[in-house]
């Protein structure tokens, strides 16, 4: 998730780890949100948001947002999920919160070395992720293959390593000390992927193959999920038009992940972020949300 420079430098001076210090409320009448994450730890955190959107991971798609929950042993008012429930109005037609969840598909292997959460086995809708043989820096290695169904496995496994051990850690954390103000429950929230080419990704047309499928596997993990009324809860894609063309190859309607709704980035202002409402779906699912950067990134719901 792209974000601004003044946001960024202004976290980095940071050092109390007390309450964060909030920001002038916004002037504009139109209702709108934020999305926050790692970088806003110990600083300041939007206020007079409609809803907010909040990382799960920290920044990477197998490591988690360390103010996700209470920030460094800090209170209730350094956890980002509980800024999201607690003081977000839920002016629109979006909830008062929501989670975003970075994504990857990193292969066996990288400079020379196996990834070590690529996995070596799993029953998938491509058949079975097999393990193989190769040889690396270090001398020979038996990873899972660079195919298909172990990258269906491996985004199948980082959601449910962001569902239950990620977000799970930081909703008890928060209920521990504000019982019955933020849902414990994985499915009472939606869920966003971002899909960034800043991450690490496969190249070429087979490599897009294995993108699809491990966004294919995220996606499906996440709708396993129930919210309290036994809904499954929405999932959709954080992605510009360019990451997404080439990362997946583009999703036509026999794609596994075609559909998904779509948070649309890239404007500039709010009326910039309101005219992209219109774009033309390169998921195949609606326009739900388009974002701005300012001082936070702000966020629209069409």
């Amino acid at each position: 998730m792209r974000r601004s420079v003044i946001a960024f430098v202004a976290i980095c001076v940071v050092v109390s780890l007390g309450p964060p210090v909030t920001a002038k409320p916004r002037r504009s009448s139109v209702a709108i949100g934020n999305d926050i994450s790692f970088p806003n730890c110990g600083g300041r955190f939007p206020t007079g948001q409609a809803f907010g959107i909040v990382g799960v991971n920290g920044g990477l798609a197998n490591n988690a947002n360390p103010c996700l929950g209470p920030y460094q042993n800090g209170g209730v008012s350094t956890s980002e999920l509980y800024w999201t429930v607690a003081t977000s109005s839920g002016a629109t037609t979006q909830p008062k919160a929501s989670l975003y969840v970075n994504t990857a598909d990193p292969g066996n292997a990288s400079n020379g070395q196996p990834i070590a959460d690529w996995p070596k086995s799993g029953s998938t809708p491509y058949g079975d992720c097999m393990q193989t043989p190769i040889t690396t820096s270090t001398g020979a290695a038996l990873v899972g293959e660079n195919s298909p169904a172990c990258a269906y496995e491996y985004g199948w496994e980082r959601a449910t390593q962001d569902a239950q051990t990620f977000f799970m850690d930081a909703a008890q954390a928060v209920d521990s000390l504000r019982p019955g103000v933020v849902s414990t429950n994985p499915g009472d929230y939606p869920w966003w992927l971002d899909i960034e080419s800043a991450n690490s990704w496969q190249a070429g047309t087979s490599g897009q193959q294995m993108n699809v499928a491990a966004i294919r596997g995220m996606v499906e993990y996440l709708r396993t999920l129930r919210s309290s009324t036994g809904l499954a809860p929405v999932v959709g894609v954080y992605a510009s038009s360019g990451d997404w063309q080439s990362i997946t190859g583009g999703t036509g309607s026999s794609s596994p992940v075609y559909g998904l709704p779509l948070w649309v980035p890239g404007a500039t202002s709010l009326s910039g972020a309101q005219s992209k409402c219109a774009t033309a779906s390169y998921t195949g699912g609606g326009v739900r949300l388009t974002q701005w950067a300012s001082t936070y990134d702000n966020d629209f719901a069409c």
